[in-house]
Parts: C-alpha cells; structure tokens; sequence
C-alpha cells in the first residue's frame, strides 16, 4: 500500500484527470453551441440547441471544483462546498448520460445509432461520472489510505475478501429481478417463433422492424426464432445473479489463461452500474406511465398494436421488467461494491484519522 505521499500525487492526478475531462467536454459543449448542433436527444428527437450551453456551465463548474481539489489555493474554499459540488456536478453527468446503454445496444445490433453527437456526449457524461466520483473520493480521503481511512506510515498489503455468496435478502433481490425478465422473454420469444400476442403476429412484428430499419444481424436472428433483446435479457440475468453468488468472483474453468483467477471489480460493475443508472428511472417511469393509463388519467397510443389495450399490455410486460430489473440491479451492485472492497492487512498500529 503507497504511503500518505503516494496517495496525494494519486489523488492530484485524478484531479488533474478530471480537469482535462472538464475542458474537452467544454470544448464539445461550447463547439456544438456554437455551430447550432444538438446535444440532447428525446429518442430520436433533438431538444433544443441552447441545452449546450448546460454542457458548457457543467464543465466550467468541474474543471474549478478539480482544481479546488488538488491545489493548495483550494484549502481556502471551505470542504463542505467542494463535497456538495462534487456531488451535485456528478448527479449532473450522470443524467447527461442517461440513455448510453441504449446507444450501445443499438450500435450493436445495428452499426448505427440515431444521433453520434448525442451519443458522443452521453460517453463523455459517462467518464466526468467517473472522474468526478474518483476526485470527490479521493478529496474526502484527505492522505489517508481512501480504502481503511488509515496514515500509512509504512508498506502494507491489500487483499480483497475471499469469494462468498450476498447475504440473504439481496440474494432475494437478484432472483426477483432475474424473474422479472421471463414475462417479457416469453412475450419476445413468442413472436420470434411467429406467435400472436397482443393482437399482434410474429410476422407482423417483423416487417415492423424492417420497416424501424433493424439491421441484418437482428433479422437474421429473428429468422431463426431467436430475439437479440431476450439474448440481452439472458445476460442480464447472468450479470445479476454473478454479482451475488461465489462463482461470479472467479473466471469459469473454460477460461484456461484465467481459470482460478479473480474476476477484477470493475468488470462486472461497470455494466452493473450502467445498466442500473439505465433501466431503473427509465422503468420506473414507464411503471408510473402504464399505472396511470390503466387507471384512464393518461391515454396510450396504440401505436402498431391494433388496440390501446394491448400496447399497455405490452408496456406492462416490457418496462414492468426494466423496472424490477433495475431496481434490484441497483442494490445488488451496490451490495457488490461493499462486499468486495479492498481491505489493508497489517494497519492496526498505524493512525488512523
């Protein structure tokens, strides 16, 4: 483990990190202003140009709040206001992300996405979310070891907590979002093996997505009665249930190079966390949305379903998932995040602040 000195040069280069990040994401909002490019997108549809200058103010907020953080002068500003803006800058990006994960998915399957400059600022968001977390962390750490909070005075070692199953009730939690995905995996797989639900037939729903300009990698798999969504829902399954159980801390045995080897944190939460930040409000909106249509407050378009009815059907089924989904992705992965934090063998003697 560095001692104090190497965790303040660690803690000046992330800041310095997230201040380079600060000034490209201003250069992208104050170009993109410039020029009349929007930046945000409600799916397909672009928000107004002015939005940029939102991206402009954010970045000149987390470049002075980077510095503040690692340069003496910011000794003046009192820390409450550093944490609080930190926070809030960090809540910022992380809407600015929102809808990454789709734009992922969608260039996946279809080598494209509906807008590169929205999804150009939805990455960017999604790395300030990461610095500025990493900067705010640091910062709080003030010198001190930002794992066990202890001064270092000397080398110690990090282990991480051998592989063991989530307590109980998060266990729970991950097989109830698990779950969740199977009224909609049937529904999808239904009409990949050209089955009717909702009024609607599996070769209807193909020329549909013909005609949404489904690329052929996705028609070819509905050709073969398989769903590319259900094969994502799969994996989300198998994401969920190997953040709480031993096996998802080790490479599998048909991974020679890495068999017995630990699975680093970071590779299964990054798409935990993402798709958490992703699939939970988008969910729980569209939870709300559907409540409200069946209760008559809000009227649904029937869109290409030959009833209301049956487009809130659909809705349930699709969105109730995401929702359940997310919601238990999101402790999960947090439970994940604290049983899996590094810990400092050998600090008992050491300070500790």
């Amino acid at each position: 483990m560095p001692a104090p000195g190497r965790w303040r040069r660690r803690s000046s280069w992330i800041g310095y990190a997230a201040f380079g990040w600060a000034v490209v994401y201003g250069g992208f909002g104050l170009v993109s202003a410039l020029t009349g490019t929007a930046v945000f997108y409600r799916a397909a549809e672009p928000l107004p140009v002015g939005l940029s200058w939102a991206v402009v103010a954010v970045a000149v907020l987390a470049a002075t709040a980077a510095l503040t953080a690692v340069r003496p002068w910011g000794r003046w500003i009192p820390r409450p206001v550093v944490h609080v803006t930190l926070a809030g800058l960090c809540v910022l990006s992380g809407v600015a992300a929102f809808g990454l994960l789709m734009d992922m998915i969608t260039f996946v399957f279809n080598q494209n996405v509906d807008s590169w400059t929205a999804t150009a600022n939805r990455a960017l968001a999604a790395v300030g979310v990461v610095l500025l977390i990493a900067t705010a962390r640091s910062y709080r750490s003030a010198g001190t070891c930002p794992r066990c909070g202890a001064m270092h005075t000397s080398s110690s070692v990090r282990s991480g907590p051998e592989p063991a199953p989530a307590p109980r009730r998060v266990r729970v939690l991950a097989y109830v979002g698990a779950v969740a995905f199977l009224p909609y995996a049937a529904m999808k797989t239904t009409w990949a093996l050209g089955g009717t639900f909702a009024g609607v037939s599996g070769a209807r729903m193909l020329v549909i997505s013909e005609r949404n300009g489904a690329s052929g990698v996705w028609l070819t798999l509905e050709h073969l009665g398989i769903d590319a969504t259900v094969l994502l829902a799969a994996l989300g399954v198998f994401l969920i249930l190997g953040l709480v159980r031993p096996w998802g801390r080790v490479f599998p045995r048909w991974t020679p190079a890495l068999r017995g080897r630990r699975v680093p944190r970071w590779l299964p939460l990054t798409p935990a966390l993402i798709g958490a930040a992703t699939l939970a409000p988008y969910g729980a909106v569209g939870v709300v949305y559907a409540a409200l249509a069946t209760a008559g407050v809000v009227t649904v378009s029937r869109g290409d379903f030959p009833t209301p009815g049956d487009a809130l059907l659909v809705t349930w089924f699709g969105l109730g998932a995401f929702a359940v989904y997310g919601i238990a992705l999101s402790a999960v992965a947090w439970s994940y995040l604290r049983r899996t934090r590094p810990v400092c063998a050998n600090t008992g003697a050491e300070a500790r602040p």
